[in-house]
């Protein structure tokens, strides 16, 4: 049995979904700290265990112990307490795949420090509004010209940012416009420091993680997760990735998204599973299908996107047969590509769903039949209700707000106040019951309070039950909108557009797309002076690009002579989806 899931977990196996779904049960103690508890564990218990298998573009392949990270992890998290970083100060990684990326997620824990994933696709932009607005006090990154370019460009607007460390070499052209010598050469601090670290005392309500999500009404929100986090994802990689001690799973995804807190880290680890790890610098079909030939994964999970792009490719000479479980979230799966993968590798794909703000809410979990398209059933602890606009609930077949009620009547009786520090204002909540639910949108208290309404969280997203209850995803009421796995906010799109001379008023909404899921299309009216050209449709697609997340630019752009509003001025984006 594996020891490490028992302590959290009075019972692992279950004869059925029901079963799972009536008597499954989690444990968070109060002091909880997956670094210690998981990490440092294994390390204790079998120092040989495998914990990481990471390879890259150029085919090497390296593997990590948990005494190698665990190792790796103090000596880090005494380099840090030298550069004076302490308990609830916030730092930022943006470390791709690098193995760095989980020595130092470690190590911050182990700090009681709160650490913020940073896709390494993040813009001058992009890093100013999120450093000023969390307080780093510490950027940890790779050492990429572009990003340290872009770094350098707002270091003198972000106030609290103390030091940026770099994994890797640093080298005078490395530093932009800036000397050297104002980097911090973390692998170097790192080989110097200390490997004896003294558990510092933490609480499991502790602030751990802050993830940035994209919403439609503003810039992106700041989604607060406390120590109980890890423990939440037991359901996900248990009983929906089924992973298992002694194995590799595979879950594709880049260090600054939520799906790596999913698929790459807590549940895997607490499981006893290796994380398998393919560090690319540009996603190509070819280069994943041999990254997973070379990890061999006995479980694996990816967006729709990836599964998208593989079926167009001759599968023919490769060897699925090490691959027993296959997942896909981030994003709804089309009937047509599941059937077509598994005609042409004989997996079987098992979607789930979930947020940035939750582990696995609803998944096609291990015993039940798979029905293509749909999410699966609610997982347990949460207690998910279809609601309508009234917050009544939904018969079957009619499409409501997915909605988390049975955490409701303990959750949120305070909410974060507006300006606090991550450890102030954390709601009370049963953590023994509850474990994956977010904690709030920090220093948002009015958006917080808003999602909450009678004890019930709102996702804002839609779905509807059929009669055997299983969940189809239908949309995002806030127009969020999903582009080959990255949920990207109309808002951060519309505000570049508006950047550009050419622009009066614009509009952002998704478009389906065979490959990508959707697309970003922008509606736009043109100010004085400007017509519509094809020219000008590049102009404005490279102009996004530069002030914004590449990913992010509209591929579909329409000039208009005018956007559908309300009474009140606000734009009717429904209307504009249903003229295509």
């Amino acid at each position: 049995m594996n020891e490490i899931l028992a302590r959290y977990c009075p019972r692992i196996e279950f004869d059925s979904y029901e079963d799972f779904y009536a008597n499954y049960r989690c444990n968070v103690p109060d002091n909880f700290n997956f670094a210690y508890d998981v990490v440092d564990e294994w390390a204790r218990l079998m120092p040989e265990k495998r914990a990481l298998l990471w390879t890259d573009d150029s085919g090497e392949m390296r593997s990590f112990t948990f005494t190698d990270i665990k190792r790796l992890s103090d000596r880090a998290a005494n380099a840090l307490t030298a550069l004076g970083i302490r308990k609830g100060d916030v730092v930022m990684l943006i470390l791709k795949q690098r193995p760095e990326v989980w020595v130092m997620m470690c190590a911050l824990m182990k700090m009681g420090a709160v650490c913020i994933p940073g896709t390494y696709q993040l813009t001058a932009k992009d890093l100013e509004y999120r450093c000023n607005i969390a307080e780093v006090k510490l950027l940890i990154t790779v050492n990429n010209p572009g990003l340290l370019a872009d770094i350098a460009a707002v270091r003198p607007q972000c106030g609290k940012l103390q030091h940026v460390a770099i994994v890797g070499e640093i080298k005078p052209e490395d530093a932009s416009s800036e000397d050297a010598s104002s980097y911090i050469n973390l692998s170097c601090e790192i080989e110097k420091a200390s490997e004896n670290f003294q558990r510092i005392p933490g609480k499991a309500e502790d602030p751990m993680l802050i993830y940035f999500s994209s919403g439609t009404t503003g810039m992106p929100k700041m989604v607060l997760h406390n120590y109980s986090l890890p423990l939440g994802h037991i359901v996900t990689a248990k009983y929906w990735h089924c992973v298992e001690d002694n194995t590799v799973h595979l879950t594709q995804t880049d260090s600054g998204w939520a799906k790596f807190a999913w698929g790459k880290i807590y549940g895997q680890w607490i499981c006893g599973a290796a994380v398998g790890v393919y560090d690319t610098e540009k996603f190509t079909p070819q280069g994943m299908l041999d990254a997973i030939q070379r990890l061999r994964p006995a479980t694996f999970c990816a967006p729709a996107t990836i599964f998208r792009y593989l079926i167009k490719e001759d599968l023919s000479t490769y060897d699925f047969s090490f691959i027993r479980h296959t997942a896909v979230a981030g994003e709804p799966l089309s009937p047509e590509v599941y059937h077509k993968l598994q005609e042409k590798t004989g997996l079987e794909i098992r979607e789930g769903f979930g947020q940035s703000e939750t582990s696995v809410m609803a998944a096609v979990f291990k015993w039940l039949p798979v029905r293509p398209g749909s999410m699966g059933k609610p997982a347990p602890l949460f207690g998910i209700s279809l609601l309508d606009e009234n917050g009544g609930p939904c018969d079957d077949g009619i499409a409501g707000n997915m909605s988390i009620t049975q955490a409701g009547k303990n959750m949120y009786e305070t909410a974060p106040a507006e300006n606090a520090a991550p450890a102030a204002g954390v709601p009370a909540i049963g953590l023994s019951e509850f474990p994956g639910l977010f904690r709030g949108y920090w220093k948002d208290r009015e958006l917080t309070i808003s999602c909450w309404q009678g004890g019930t969280y709102q996702t804002g997203d839609m779905a509807w039950r059929d009669g055997d209850g299983y969940l189809w995803f239908v949309g995002r009421n806030d127009d969020v909108i999903k582009c080959s796995g990255y949920r990207i906010g109309p808002f951060e799109v519309e505000s570049a557009l508006m950047e550009h001379p050419a622009v009066l008023e614009c509009a952002v909404t998704a478009a389906p797309d065979p490959m990508r899921g959707q697309v970003v299309k922008a509606s736009i009216v043109l100010a004085r002076g400007f017509s519509p050209s094809e020219e000008l449709i590049h102009e404005l697609q490279n102009h996004v690009k530069r002030v914004t997340a590449a990913y992010k630019y509209p591929r579909i752009v329409e000039f208009v002579p005018e956007l559908p509003k309300t009474i009140s001025g606000k734009i009717k984006r429904n209307v504009i989806r249903e003229q295509g």
